[in-house]
Formats: structure tokens, C-alpha cells, sequence
């Protein structure tokens, strides 16, 4: 009996991840082009007529499902009328910018029509998807479908178009855990998935109004009818990889802080951003993926713009798991730079204290040291934290920040023009390469330095190749025995200890 519950078990559970997998991949022809959105309306509610018919007219358990997606519903169309209220005049929608619409909550038999009609006829914002638009033609014939993960909402996948293009798929997860638990409240699949489906255009909307270097870009979106549900919402994003802690630790300082500066960059952005300060209310390091060495926020349906508010300080409370905070209460009744705190406090508690100190440059350390606690205490702001990342950023590009430092070589070196050494690698922490000790370098005397440190180094190759800040990357060796020629490279050999 125990084996029988069990496979039945594993057999619902394949079966969700099954379904989900035919959202993504299955799309009816046609889709690319929706119909013409419906134009007939309701009759409007009589003058005096509530927004919403009584709870007590709706069964308990449809009126509080009803409940929870007009009020995602409502949240959706306050970021879209963030624009429409920015717009001097607005152009009639285009099909596909009104299908978005079309997850409007629905009439059920036991709601009145007038939620429906109202919402119909709201003062829509676009979306104002700008070409290359993908949508369901190109994502018909993908290739090198994988899996790639889910959270309480979207199961993401990577895929192919036109072999060429790699892209992450999002869409509603029938087996997580927002359909699985709304479904056994409700037992009503279409409007859990309403719900959940809702999460997904937030998440458009706001992909699409904040653009920068560090949000992901939205590159399109696919109507599809899956598990009997028309017109499911499949997005199409740009694709990065995973943010893997353990990993990160493991490679160069410069890389590394090239993560905790692109997040500093990405919530200077958030806190100055069209549509306010935008807080992310679910900071885990999950939420961000690494494209081209840049780190991108790609979960943004937990955001928020809300401002919390206050009519005393004790009301700006903010509890982290080591330290809570109390921000002042500003005259107008709102926490003063809550949704910006939080932010840096969770940039501090989950990348800074890993990433910016641990094998920095030594003359670098004291500003890097003062940056870590500033923020761990909230002591500073956004814009004094990406000063001060720049600041670092600048002293590192000029070599300014050798100038402090003795550098008076230990031994002589003989320059070796066009020349490589082949073998000869030892293991140092942190490198480019695993195999061998690959360091970046300002300049020869930063190498020489380098090489003066470490008791195995006999000689140094320098390559033609730079980092992202413009270092030369160069070659430590142990030895100097088998020298071959090469015309993009020089090597320097210790004559003396």
C-alpha cells in the first residue's frame, strides 16, 4: 500500500512537470497573431451600484479567491498606469498589447458583470514592446530544451531559436507551489492560474519600464492554450547563468567585484527609477543571473514601490536575521528611504561581506574595509555606496592605488621578447586559469611584484589579453626551462633572488 501511494505520488508529480514542459514547447499555430480583442461590454452597473457585488452573494471560499486577483489585478494596472498617467496622449493599443488584458478578472457565475465591464474599459497603459519583438513563431521549432529550475510561481527553461539564439522561457509552473496550494483551497485551475499568471505580467510590465544595463531584457511573449486553460502566458527572456555563491568565491577578486558593482549600479538605478524607489522584496542571491560577467536582477514579481507608511519612527522598523534598524518618519507619514535601505542592506548581508574584501589588493582594503561596515550599519545611503564603488573602480583601472605601496623589486628580470613558456604552471588563489596561476596585472612592475611574492615564481608571461577593467592577464611560471616563440606575448625570466 506504501509502494502504491508513493508511485501515485511520483506519477502527479511528473505529470505537473510534464504539463508545464507542453506550455513551454506546444503552441497552436495562430497564437502569434490573437484575434481582435473582444469589444462588447457589460452593461454598465446602476448609479449608486457597489465596485464589487457583497462578499455574502459569493460563495466563502469564491469570494476570497475573487478577492485575491482583484487585488493583484489592481496592483498590475498601477504600474501600467504609472505611464498612462506619464503620457501626454496615448495611441490606441495594439492586439498583441491588448491580450495582456485579457487576464482581467473573469466573469464566473456567481460575480456580476460590473468588476468585468469596469475593468474592460479602464485607462489602459501599453507596454510598448519595441521591435525585435519574439513571440510564438519563433519559439514553434526550439531546440536544446532544458530545464533549468521553478520557485513558488515560474518554471524557467533554456532554449534555442533558429540555433542561434539562447533564451530563458517563464511560465506559470502547474506543479509549484502557488497553482498546487491555491487549487486545493479553491479547486478552481483556471483562476489559480489567473492569479499566479498575473505575477508574470507584473513582471513584464516592470521588465519592460526599467531598463538598464543590469535588469534583464524581455524579449518577448507567446499566448498558447495549455491543461484546458486558453491563452497561458509563456515570456521569453534574455538568458543568464545561475549566481553560485561557491563558485563566485572561487574566482578573482576582480571579478568579484564586479558583481557587488553591478548591484550597486543596478540599486542606484531602483532607488532613482521611473517609477519611484523600487524595493526587492525577495533579495536572495537566486534572484540574479550573470550575463557576460554583469550581474542582472530576472525576478522582479515580488518588487515593489510602496513606500511604508508611518505616523511615528517605531513604525519604520526593519528586521533582518542579525540586525533590526529604525528609520526616521518624514512629515509627509512615509519611512524615509525604507525601500532603499532594505535593498542595501541585503546587498550588504548576501554579496558584500563574501565578495569585496577576501583577496583585494592590499592598498585597497582600508576603502573596501570602510565600504562593508558603512553599509552593514545603514550609515550611508545608495548614492554615497556607488560613489565610493566607483571611487574603488577608479583607483583599480589608473593603478592609482599603487602608488602608496614600496615597489622596489626583490630581483632582476630578463625581458624575453615574442617568447612563451608552454609548461611550468603552478596553482595560485585566485586565478584565471584553474590549472595555472593567471593574475591581472596594471602594469610590468605590478608583475614583478607579484612574482617577488610567491617562492615558486621563477618567471612571468605576459599576454596580449585584458579584463573587463583593461589589466594585461599574465602567465606566473615556476620555471624557465622550455622557452617557444610567440609574437603576441613577452616573458620575463628571474635572473636573481
Amino acid at each position: 500500500m506504501r509502494r502504491r501511494k508513493t508511485a501515485v505520488a511520483a506519477g502527479c508529480c511528473l505529470a505537473f512537470l510534464l504539463g508545464t514542459l507542453l506550455n513551454l514547447l506546444f503552441i497552436p499555430g495562430g497564437s502569434e497573431h490573437p484575434p481582435p480583442p473582444r469589444e462588447e461590454l457589460p452593461p454598465p452597473s446602476p448609479p449608486g451600484a457597489p465596485l464589487y457585488p457583497p462578499e455574502e452573494e459569493i460563495g466563502g471560499g469564491q469570494a476570497a479567491l475573487a478577492r485575491q486577483i482583484r487585488e493583484r489585478y489592481e496592483e498590475v494596472l498601477r504600474y501600467r498606469q504609472h505611464r498612462a498617467a506619464a503620457a501626454a496622449g496615448r495611441r490606441p493599443l495594439r492586439p498583441r498589447e491588448r491580450r495582456l488584458m485579457d487576464l482581467a478578472p473573469p466573469r464566473t457565475s456567481a460575480e456580476q458583470p460590473g468588476p468585468r465591464g469596469r475593468a474592460a474599459a479602464g485607462p489602459w497603459a501599453e507596454l510598448s514592446l519595441e521591435p525585435p519583438l519574439l513571440g510564438c513563431r519563433d519559439i514553434r521549432d526550439v531546440s536544446g530544451v532544458q530545464y533549468l529550475g521553478s520557485g513558488y510561481t515560474k518554471a524557467v527553461y533554456k532554449a534555442v531559436l533558429n540555433r542561434t539564439l539562447a533564451v530563458a522561457l517563464k511560465a506559470v509552473d502547474f506543479g509549484g507551489h502557488d497553482i498546487a496550494h491555491c487549487v486545493r483551497q479553491f479547486s478552481a485551475l483556471g483562476d489559480c492560474y489567473r492569479l499566479a499568471a498575473y505575477k508574470i505580467v507584473k513582471e513584464m510590465i516592470l521588465l519592460q519600464r526599467l531598463r538598464h544595463a543590469n535588469v534583464l531584457q524581455l524579449y518577448g511573449y507567446c499566448y498558447q492554450d495549455s491543461n484546458d486553460i486558453p491563452d497561458t502566458l509563456t515570456t521569453i527572456t534574455e538568458l543568464g547563468s545561475p549566481l553560485e555563491m561557491i563558485q563566485l568565491l572561487q574566482t578573482s577578486w576582480e571579478d568579484r567585484f564586479r558583481i557587488c558593482l553591478s548591484l550597486v549600479r543596478l540599486l542606484h538605478y531602483l532607488a532613482h527609477s521611473p517609477l519611484g524607489s523600487v524595493t526587492l522584496l525577495d533579495f536572495r542571491p537566486r534572484q540574479f543571473v550573470i550575463v557576460d560577467g554583469e550581474l542582472k536582477v530576472t525576478d522582479l514579481d515580488d518588487a515593489s514601490v510602496e513606500e511604508s507608511s508611518c505616523t511615528s519612527n517605531s513604525d519604520c522598523f526593519m528586521e533582518f536575521p542579525a540586525r533590526n534598524f529604525t528609520l526616521p518618519c518624514s512629515v509627509e507619514g512615509r519611512c524615509q528611504s525604507m525601500n532603499e535601505k532594505r535593498n542595501l542592506y541585503n546587498a550588504y548581508r548576501f554579496f558584500f561581506t563574501y565578495l569585496l574584501p577576501h583577496s583585494a589588493p592590499s592598498a585597497l582594503r582600508p576603502l573596501l574595509d570602510k565600504i562593508v561596515n558603512a553599509t552593514g550599519e545603514l550609515h550611508w545611503g545608495i548614492d554615497e555606496t556607488a560613489a565610493q564603488l566607483e571611487r574603488v573602480l577608479n583607483l583599480y583601472k589608473s593603478g592609482e592605488y599603487l602608488q602608496n605601496t614600496t615597489r622596489v623589486p626583490k630581483a632582476e628580470y630578463r625581458r624575453v621578447p615574442e617568447a612563451f613558456i608552454p609548461d611550468e604552471n603552478y596553482r595560485c588563489w585566485p586565478s584565471y586559469h584553474h590549472k595555472g596561476c593567471l593574475l591581472s596585472v596594471f602594469d610590468v612592475n605590478e608583475a614583478i611584484e607579484i612574482c617577488d611574492s610567491y617562492s615558486q615564481c621563477k618567471a612571468f608571461v605576459l599576454t596580449n589579453q585584458t579584463t573587463w577593467t583593461g589589466r594585461q592577464l599574465v602567465f606566473f611560471k615556476m620555471a624557465s626551462n622550455h622557452i617557444v616563440p610567440d609574437p603576441d606575448k613577452i616573458t620575463y625570466v628571474k635572473v636573481t633572488d
